[in-house]
């Protein structure tokens, strides 16, 4: 390449054909221009390989193919990692292949980035994109991340506190997409952990990087984050892995991995050692916790019902207030049902 970039756009794929060049757009489109974009295949059986193979070939200074020895599948962690180890910026951004970034993403993040030398990353709220296929039935549906607790945002948040929000909400998370980290810092922590294959992986490096280090919340959004059938999460929950307003099996061996983490580093009876031990006992005592799960589901199942219809029907001012309270409502961790729990 001509110059060094600043920034490195990791984009891994598993047959994404369907969406990939969308992503790859919307990184073209960007108002920012010194980046890299590393396309990483993580053993594609559909035209996504040729996809990528394509602009690779088409734009050599700005974009390589990645892939796994033997075109294996690695998982998404492996893919990350491959992707962060080829990166030359100084800056690690991640793009998801069925994920839109917005045309200021970069523009605006990197100048922040750089004004925070203490910041390890950044992040804001992406937009749940439903309205991506343009069904009339999903225009009232997209809505912002909460990202960090509303006092939280545009700010510097010194760890762990954003650690224990998530153990306490889970709804407190930065998305792939949004985020803007240091490729040194990324590499203090280890990076992602690859036993993680296909959720929660970039949880495993996020975590780590809100438990060691300062990172900023902004109140802002820069990245579509596609809502479909076919995303992994979707799949999960399809599967029974993945049980919105309850404990269940991802998150579960999620916990049990941070909590090995924590214990590796001597970090029992820190602040986030409790904040964890709190979220665990949801499974490891469910007999206990099994009314207020109950409670939080059928209250989950009906504000996900509920809000939409209001949506329509409300007037605007009466719209946003609803908003508000249903937000509240369906994010309220169900500690306060019962004494130590957390929402799981």
């Amino acid at each position: 390449m001509s110059s060094t970039p600043r920034v490195s756009v990791i984009i891994i794929f598993l047959n994404g054909e369907r969406f990939i060049e969308e992503a790859i757009q919307s990184l073209f489109a960007q108002t920012y221009r010194a980046w890299e974009l590393l396309l990483v295949d993580d053993g594609s059986t559909d035209g996504s390989t040729a996809i990528a193979r394509r602009y690779a070939a088409a734009h050599p200074q700005k974009v390589r193919y990645l892939e796994h020895p033997g075109h294996q599948n690695r998982g998404a962690a492996a893919s990350r990692n491959l992707g962060v180890r080829n990166a030359q910026g100084e800056y690690i951004a991640f793009l998801d292949s069925d994920d839109v970034y917005l045309p200021h993403k970069l523009e605006e993040q990197v100048p922040l980035l750089d004004s925070l030398p203490e910041a390890a990353m950044l992040y804001g709220r992406a937009r749940l994109w439903h309205t991506w296929n343009d069904n009339p039935e999903d225009m009232w549906r997209d809505e912002l991340t909460k990202a960090a607790p509303r006092g939280k945002r545009n700010t510097l948040i010194q760890p762990p506190e954003l650690f224990t929000c998530n153990m306490r909400d889970p709804h407190c998370y930065p998305t792939p997409s949004s985020v803007l980290a240091r490729r040194e810092a990324i590499d203090a922590v280890g990076g992602f952990e690859e036993s993680f294959r296909n959720t929660f992986e970039d949880m495993t490096l996020f975590l780590k990087i809100l438990l060691h280090f300062p990172v900023f919340v902004a109140d802002r959004c820069w990245d579509l984050y596609r809502q479909h059938p076919d995303s992994c999460w979707a799949v999960a929950k399809k599967k029974g892995q993945y049980r919105p307003g309850r404990p269940y099996p991802a998150r579960e061996a999620f916990l049990h991995w941070l909590e090995t983490y924590l214990e590796s580093r001597g970090m029992r009876g820190t602040k986030a050692w409790k904040e964890l031990q709190k979220t665990l006992r949801p499974y490891r005592h469910p007999a206990l916790y099994w009314p207020a799960s109950v409670a939080r589901d059928t209250k989950f199942r009906f504000v996900t019902w509920l809000r939409p219809r209001l949506k329509h029907w409300l007037p605007t001012p009466a719209k946003r207030l609803a908003r508000h309270g249903l937000q509240r409502l369906a994010t309220s961790p169900w500690a306060s049902i019962r004494s130590g729990g957390r929402a799981g």
